[in-house]
């Protein structure tokens, strides 16, 4: 037991070294403006962790709970506008009001996530999609005509510059750490049940409604979050930045890294972020979406479970390869 708690001990501890140099290096890059020519700038990253935050947490209701939606944006948004109105509004210190502001974007998103969600979960396939879709839309509707609170279509601006890369970059880690540890828990065995055969799980004694919901407002908890650390970093939002094409984009993201696979949400995101960067910087960013398509075919053709399919990156199977490796090579010897 000591032996295999050290070894956890151990993984743990390299994991967040790589992530301590994972930081410093991509720091670096940002202070020395080396890629600033490409358009690899401090916002740039910012967009691109912020991409991850909404695509893990999307891949945890369509990837692992099994249920299509289309209203990520929706609860972004919702976030995004809570945020922003605190920190516009509040006469706080930046240690307070920001995080106040994010979590409050947060809670406020598992709020609206809760009123969509008993609803809408009791639907599957193309309805629960259409559903979460209209309340998308509907979210738009509101944040366009609450003009005392919101300022309209003109949307929010001056909103203060909070988003600084070091939060969103382990804000983006931790979400990935917390979404992985509940799908490899008890709750998490008991979510992908659902996705794979509802009348098995329940006949099993896993209450559908129950984690149903609660998968859905832990996705709606963290694209809030997103949109809070969103709305902080272009420092303006309006309603149409958050219509369905947003949600759909976010979509793509799960279904090219391929769903039920965290790993592949983190590659996905980063690459759809990365290459319409690069097509601009090559004067062929009116290409973007014919790529995307032609991506997303040959994905389906050759990849239909996505890049990733349901594999996960495992640092202690890769020392453990690793180890073996040498091991077989000085028994050669």
């Amino acid at each position: 037991m000591d032996k295999l708690r050290k070894k956890r001990l151990l993984n743990n501890g390299i994991a967040i070294v790589l992530v301590i140099v994972l930081y410093v290096l991509l720091e670096i890059l940002i202070r020395t403006e080396l890629l600033n020519p490409i358009g690899f700038t401090s916002d740039f990253f910012k967009k691109m962790f912020i991409n991850i935050i909404l695509a893990v947490s999307l891949n945890l209701v369509t990837g692992f709970l099994g249920q299509l939606s289309l209203g990520h944006a929706g609860f972004m948004s919702v976030g995004a506008y809570t945020a922003a109105l605190i920190t516009i509004h509040a006469d706080l210190p930046i240690y307070i009001e920001f995080p106040l502001a994010l979590l409050a974007g947060g809670l406020m998103a598992v709020v609206f996530g809760l009123i969509v969600g008993i609803p809408c979960l009791r639907l599957k396939g193309d309805y629960l999609a259409i559903l979460t879709l209209g309340f998308g839309e509907i979210i738009k509707v509101i944040m366009t005509n609450l003009k005392g609170l919101t300022n309209g279509a003109s949307g929010l601006n001056a909103i203060p510059s909070y988003s600084k890369f070091g939060y969103v970059y382990f804000i983006s880690i931790l979400t990935v750490y917390i979404i992985y540890k509940f799908i490899k828990s008890r709750h998490g065995r008991a979510v992908i049940s659902i996705r794979e055969n509802e009348i098995a799980a329940e006949s099993c004694g896993v209450n559908l409604t129950y984690y149903k919901l609660f998968a859905f407002l832990i996705a709606s908890f963290f694209a809030g979050i997103a949109g809070g650390l969103y709305a902080h970093n272009i420092g303006y939002i309006a309603p149409k930045t958050f219509d369905y094409n947003y949600s759909i984009e976010i979509l793509i993201m799960v279904v090219l890294g391929g769903m039920g696979s965290i790993t592949g949400s983190v590659v996905a995101a980063c690459a759809l972020t990365i290459i319409p960067q690069l097509l601009k910087y090559m004067n062929l960013g009116q290409y973007q979406m014919l790529l995307y398509s032609i991506i997303l075919i040959a994905i389906m053709l050759f990849r239909p479970y996505g890049l990733m399919g349901k594999y996960e990156f495992s640092l202690s199977k890769l020392l453990n390869k690793g180890k073996r490796a040498s091991q077989g090579g000085t028994e050669n010897e």
